[in-house]
């Protein structure tokens, strides 16, 4: 059963050495993602799930002590989902990587971890099956979802400006501070698809983990500083 969740943006800049000179303007996100996290070590789970987009090549799981690192962004930074390890036979992608930090920065030992990269096309049917999946069976279990809203913000975002971006990510942050898993479901995935929203599929994910939990929903941030959507969100 799901008895809490976590919801991060994914961006590697949330890490200090990748942002450089700019970290401090994120400071207020990392500590709202690191808040976050430690609701889920206050619930006592028994096992600790994080979800994210997967990278190019799709999905992947991924066991306690997995590595990944930022090299790709231009830092020797390493990072180990959990502790124990080194496990697995694959890298953490980018957004498990960034998960990996931060439960790295608050010292996670609350529950084994493990590591889910789902991929960005995966229809909404299928992502609430996964969260079913997940939550099924008598272990208390916390997930840490990973995942960016729209890339379409602001003239200088990734994809561009469109005048659709901020209502879905408006819409999507209400859904996450409320826990409401119906609105996340009814996120229409071809239009997040068109505003590169890659938190999508993980809240579906999250939305079939809950269904039927009574959870309570928080959200503790919402900015897209770089046009790109950025929502923090605490369920208990």
């Amino acid at each position: 059963m799901l008895v809490a969740a976590a919801v991060c943006p994914c961006p590697p800049l949330l890490v200090p050495e990748v942002a450089a000179g700019a970290a401090a303007e994120l400071d207020g996100l990392r500590a709202a993602c690191l808040d976050a996290v430690a609701v889920l070590a206050a619930a006592r789970p028994d096992r600790l799930v994080v979800v994210g987009p997967a990278g190019p090549e799709g999905r992947s799981t991924h066991p306690q002590g997995a590595v990944g690192s930022f090299l790709g962004f231009g830092v020797d930074v390493q990072v180990q989902l959990g502790t124990g390890g080194p496990a697995g036979e694959r890298e953490l992608p980018t957004s498990l990587a960034v998960a990996a930090w931060l439960l790295g920065r608050t010292g996670w030992s609350a529950a084994p971890v493990e590591g889910l990269a789902v991929e960005e096309p995966l229809e909404p049917g299928r992502c609430l099956e996964l969260g079913r999946e997940l939550a099924d069976g008598a272990a208390r279990t916390a997930l840490l979802v990973m995942g960016d809203g729209s890339a379409c913000r602001s003239l200088k975002a990734p994809g561009y400006l469109d005048e659709r971006a901020r209502p879905f990510d408006a819409e999507a942050a209400r859904a996450l501070g409320a826990a409401d898993t119906a609105a996340l479901a009814a996120l229409d995935a071809r239009l997040a698809a068109e505003l590169q929203a890659a938190g999508r599929a993980p809240w579906q994910v999250l939305a079939g983990a809950a269904e039927g939990t009574g959870l309570s929903g928080a959200l503790l941030h919402d900015e897209a500083p770089y046009g790109v959507g950025y929502l923090v969100a605490a369920w208990s």
